[in-house]
């Protein structure tokens, strides 16, 4: 049965659409169990109703046309219990409801179960047979397991787009909900992207100028033949001849006729070349992947290897990459990335919209650093049908828009507009202190990784830098940046706050931050070797970057370094003799530089549990929200099947924060706090209460922020911290600051918070 099982989960997972999946799993679901019928209703949300979208033993002129209210029958039943029922006699049952003309009046025996993705009720599975008879538990088990491997590709279909189509529906005024990744509206055209050589993201897109593609082809073709050719040529001296096979395999499934035809023949059809190799490639997978014989089995993994290959090339000659953008773009993709981010011109980039990923992801972190309204995680989203689409995004709720009627549009330019006046009012705290009504004061400094970010840094009043993330110039380059070229970076940033501190972060790669040129391949990267590991692993990496930074700070004295993901005191005492040891060369080399402030960033429990340790050790700490509120929760923050239990208002955390203050306080040192915590106007009232003495945050919410500060005064944030530390559910903590922010006139920043 795991056999049969296994075959047909490939089966599902290659057809070229939903709808020949559908119809697969009806039919050798059916011969599985020996079944005489075998449907699936899937839910359509919009209408409340459960749609007949495949079977094998009814009428199939029904399909997308039999509709069961939810609750409604037995299919109703099913859904509204998310159990599998089981009946021998389905007719006798109360809640049994006759369908006319499906022809389901000779069934008696009836096995239903629910098909549930990340909570999700996708739709319902049911078999059916004449004799009255209660189908066994191993059946049973076996369409259960069954139904959870088919809700994946369904919920795959679903977000590609390909449910409306079964259901000959079109995208007009259909709202999808996501995460909050970046606040803000935003209003414009969707720009699809998706990531490169990778076959599962290729989209479906029709063409028109058939030749130009086949054309595209035939050239990708050739370079991959040759790209082998001198990669098998290059291994020749170390490899065994028997290993080499593997290249000359290649080179006969390239120059045989079989691959290059069927992928032709798709593209004289009408689909562009990309995705006409996915279908290609898939059919030789499901191929090998079904075959008994071990070693052919493993020759699937051959196909897969040289399908990237292949399209890596036809992505380099695509058209579409060199494509102008709109004016007021927004990118729209299973997964953005940073890298797609830094594609568009930022005058033209307006929003950000991505199937995948959480609102702390890296690309949520920098879509706020740029002020760019972002919905992340957004579930069933249709990124292939988006494309050219007039869209809003509401970044504060986590909405997204496709074709908005004119009654939609014209509220969120009301808002829009809110948002700007919002904006030219608080252009007049620019100059003024973050200070209490009680006299009691706190620095504001913002977090940046990019140079762009200096003019809107200095125009919002930042007295400072609390974090400058230095692995951005490591991501955007296809080597590691030269000593002098890292030097020019940090001078710019050093001089253009001066004499306002700046804090840099030493590299902090691993987790989700990755250098193409350096891969790092963990099971549990975050977990694993980032931050600080991995430059002491690498002395020469992090002298390099220290010598750089201590060189750029020459006559401007405004440096502070902080070390990432300290987990012990041993970490900290070896960065500090690297430290010393590049500055005592420089010295020697004749440069005239004052040793920088050190500090170490708070972002592991171990960390909290040492604080006033470290604090003993350096000049300062500075807490990492991000990252700590991932560890203290395990909770990943990238991953949206879990973002709901990720919150900065957790006891846990509060408790924590209060125990980092404390620490560096009892050594006379200060603390600061960097993230998206410091930039939530919730948040900032408990931690202006627990004395840290700076916060830092992006630049587009440094302003809020200041806001918020100069309408509380101390008493009132240290009684509201006492009220929230006798709280246990971070909802109600949220609750109950949400009242005191409207209370103190500032309920316009509770939308913004959130």
């Amino acid at each position: 049965m795991l056999k049969v099982l296994r075959r047909i989960v490939q089966e599902v997972s290659s057809a070229p659409n939903l709808r020949d999946a559908l119809d697969i799993a009806t039919q050798r679901i059916k011969d599985a169990i020996s079944a005489e019928a075998c449907s699936i209703f899937l839910v359509d949300e919009e209408r409340g109703e459960y749609v007949l979208l495949a079977t094998e033993g009814l009428n199939k002129n029904l399909i997308n046309k039999a509709r069961l209210k939810f609750g409604e029958g037995l299919i109703g039943l099913v859904g509204e219990r998310e159990e599998p029922i089981n009946l021998d006699d389905a007719p006798t049952h109360p809640r049994f409801r006759y369908y006319p003309d499906i022809g389901e009046e000779h069934y008696h025996a009836f096995l239903g179960v629910p098909v549930i993705h990340r909570r999700q009720l996708l739709g319902v599975l049911f078999v059916q047979q004449r004799e009255p008879r209660k189908f066994d538990e191993s059946e049973e088990a076996f369409l259960v397991t069954l139904s959870v491997q088919l809700a994946t590709a369904i919920a795959h279909a679903q977000a590609a787009g390909v449910l409306w189509d079964l259901s000959d529906r079109t995208v007009v005024a259909k709202t999808f909900s996501g995460l909050p990744g970046a606040p803000g509206v935003a209003i414009g055209t969707a720009v699809i992207v998706y990531p490169l050589a990778d076959l599962e993201a290729v989209p479906d897109r029709k063409i028109t100028n058939i030749e130009e593609e086949l054309r595209f082809f035939e050239e990708a073709i050739a370079i991959t033949r040759e790209d082998i050719k001198l990669l098998a040529k290059s291994l020749a001296v170390n490899l065994p001849r028997d290993e080499q096979g593997i290249f000359d395999a290649y080179l006969r499934i390239l120059e045989s006729p079989s691959l290059s035809e069927k992928v032709k023949h798709e593209i004289k059809q009408g689909t562009w070349a990309q995705a006409a190799l996915k279908k290609a490639i898939k059919q030789y997978v499901l191929q090998f992947e079904a075959m008994d014989d071990p070693y052919l089995r493993e020759r699937a993994a051959d196909f897969r290897d040289l399908g990237q290959r292949i399209l890596a090339h036809l992505q380099s000659t695509d058209p579409k990459a060199t494509a102008s953008y709109p004016k007021n773009t927004i990118l729209v993709g299973e997964e953005v990335t940073p890298s797609a981010l830094a594609r568009v011109p930022e005058e033209q980039l307006v929003g950000l919209v991505s199937a995948k990923g959480s609102n702390n992801s890296h690309v949520s972190i920098l879509a706020r650093a740029m002020g760019i309204p972002t919905v992340m995680g957004v579930n069933n989203l249709p990124v292939a049908k988006l494309e050219d689409k007039e869209l809003i995004i509401d970044g504060y709720y986590g909405q997204v828009y496709v074709a908005p009627s004119h009654t939609v549009r014209e509220e969120f330019e009301r808002l829009a507009r809110e948002e700007k006046e919002l904006d030219h009012e608080l252009e007049a705290l620019r100059d003024l202190p973050a200070e209490t009504l009680d006299g009691f004061s706190l620095s504001l400094f913002i977090n940046t990784g990019l140079i762009a970010d200096l003019g809107r840094s200095l125009g919002v009043g930042a007295e400072g830098v609390g974090l400058y993330r230095t692995e951005v110039p490591f991501m955007v380059r296809d080597r590691f940046p030269s000593e002098d070229e890292q030097r020019i970076i940090y001078k710019q940033l050093l001089h253009a706050f001066s004499p306002r501190p700046v804090m840099m972060r030493t590299l902090d790669i691993g987790g989700d931050k990755e250098l193409p040129y350096f891969p790092v391949s963990e099971r549990n990267p975050f977990l694993g070797w980032r931050g600080i590991r991995v430059t002491l692993d690498h002395p020469e990496i992090f002298l390099v970057q220290i010598r750089a930074m201590l060189r750029a700070s020459q006559d401007l004295e405004n440096l502070q370094i902080m070390l990432p993901m300290v987990s012990s005191i041993a970490e900290v005492e070896e960065a500090q003799r690297l430290i010393t040891q590049a500055y005592s060369e420089l010295m020697e080399e004749g440069e005239h530089i004052r040793m920088p402030s050190i500090g170490v960033m708070v972002e592991v429990p171990s960390a909290v549990y040492q604080a006033r340790e470290l604090a003993k050790r350096v000049d300062f700490l500075s807490v990492g929200s991000n990252d700590l509120i991932q560890y203290l929760l395990a909770v990943d923050r990238n991953n949206v099947r879990v973002a709901n239990l990720y919150d900065g208002l957790h006891p846990a955390v509060l408790r924590a924060l209060i125990q980092v203050v404390e620490g560096a306080h009892q050594e006379g040192k200060d603390v600061s706090i960097c993230g998206e915590l410091a930039g939530d106007p919730v948040a900032v009232i408990l931690l202006l209460a627990m004395g840290f003495d700076t916060l830092s945050m992006s630049a587009t919410r440094l302003p809020r922020m200041k806001w918020v500060i100069r309408k509380f005064t101390m008493a009132r944030a240290i009684k509201l911290l006492e009220e929230v530390l006798l709280m246990d559910d971070p909802i109600e903590i949220r609750c109950h600051l949400e009242l005191a922010l409207e209370e103190a006139g500032l309920g316009g920043l509770i939308r913004a918070g959130k």
